[in-house]
């Protein structure tokens, strides 16, 4: 006999719910799947179904991230590609996996504001399954761009941005060190040359395609702007422009820095020897800290801004005057009373920050 469209949902909500409560209160879920009764990619679509009932359940993204972490271990995806399940080769594999889970979250996070738990899952995707790579970082920025557009409000989709920046300035200059560092090796012990050839190739394809950060951020701050323009009055946006400038001035600090290094790494080793780095060490540790990064730099001193650097001068495209002149024309232009003052609040922090 056919249900009505209302007892089918009804119907649905139920097996859903006994789905959700499968994964938090069922400890054999995770047996099954050692035991290969039960395919884990098969477990992430039951998953993926509680969730669109059940967003926010931390029980769900939990034994999710142990699934996963079940899935890229050494001896399992060789089975999964057996049972042709996956397929593709491995980098293929492991992007088709964070893909698919980066469409689960912003699911979850668009049916509830402020998912902390589908963000925090997202983050973990990245570092354990994505291994925060350069290009799942920038495609990242670019698939959540509009997804943050359409919720201006949610402070976790911003803090998610936050991430993929501050990852993408640690991950280049991490990049960039090994770079550095290899290469006055080889200047220092040129029999040594010949023997690390493919590795210096590969360091070399790298810094080929590193990217150019300081644009991102500066890009950035011209979506904070858009934003800030269409939609006044959201708190979140001003945070955002804060935390995002704060990156944008603390990379900035560096360039002075960076380019006496490039000069040091082009020069021969009796002018490297004879170079005086006490005072740029001295600016380094006046700089505030942002999560760690400020000491990564300090200890490495050479970013991907190494070729812009010989190519030509930086232009000064951002900084504290270009913030002072985005607060004036909000306060001169704006008719809302909380816009007015989160920009009056912003001026004051950019002054004690700045004055630091």
């Amino acid at each position: 006999m056919a249900e009505s469209p209302e007892e089918v949902a009804v119907l649905v909500q139920r097996v859903v719910k006994d789905i959700r409560n499968a994964f938090a209160r069922n400890p054999h879920m995770k047996e099954l799947i050692l035991s290969g009764t039960l395919n884990p990619l098969k477990d992430l679509h039951l998953g993926k179904l509680a969730l669109t009932k059940f967003p926010k359940s931390p029980e769900t993204w939990i034994h999710r991230r142990w699934v996963l972490q079940h899935l890229i271990q050494e001896n399992s995806l060789p089975t999964l590609v057996n049972k042709g399940n996956l397929g593709a080769a491995p980098v293929e594999r492991i992007h088709r996996l964070v893909q698919e889970e980066m469409d689960v979250c912003s699911e979850a996070a668009g049916r509830y504001p402020s998912n902390y738990n589908a963000w925090s899952h997202r983050i973990w995707v990245l570092q354990h399954v994505g291994k925060l790579t350069v290009k799942i970082l920038l495609d990242e920025l670019t698939s959540t761009k509009y997804w943050v557009s359409m919720h201006v409000s949610d402070h976790s989709g911003f803090h998610y941005r936050q991430f993929l920046l501050k990852s993408l300035i640690s991950r280049t200059v991490n990049d960039d060190n090994t770079l550095v560092r290899n290469q006055m090796v080889n200047e220092k012990n040129p029999s040594l040359q010949k023997e690390e050839e493919g590795e210096g190739a590969e360091a070399a394809c790298a810094e080929e395609q590193s990217v150019d950060v300081p644009h991102y951020l500066e890009e950035e701050l011209d979506l904070c702007t858009d934003l800030i323009d269409a939609y006044p009055g959201h708190e979140t946006l001003w945070c955002h422009r804060r935390r995002v400038f704060y990156l944008q001035h603390h990379l900035g600090n560096r360039l002075p820095l960076l380019s006496a290094v490039v000069s040091s790494v082009d020069s021969s080793d009796e002018a490297f020897h004879n170079s005086h780095p006490c005072p740029a060490t001295r600016h380094t540790a006046q700089a505030m800290d942002v999560d760690g990064l400020s000491e990564s730099i300090c200890k490495q001193g050479y970013t991907q801004e190494k070729k812009r650097l010989k190519r030509a001068p930086l232009q000064d495209s951002f900084g504290p005057e270009t913030e002072y002149r985005f607060i004036d024309k909000v306060l001169s232009t704006c008719r809302d009373a909380d816009q007015a003052r989160f920009a009056t609040a912003y001026r004051k922090w950019l002054v004690t920050f700045l004055g630091q």
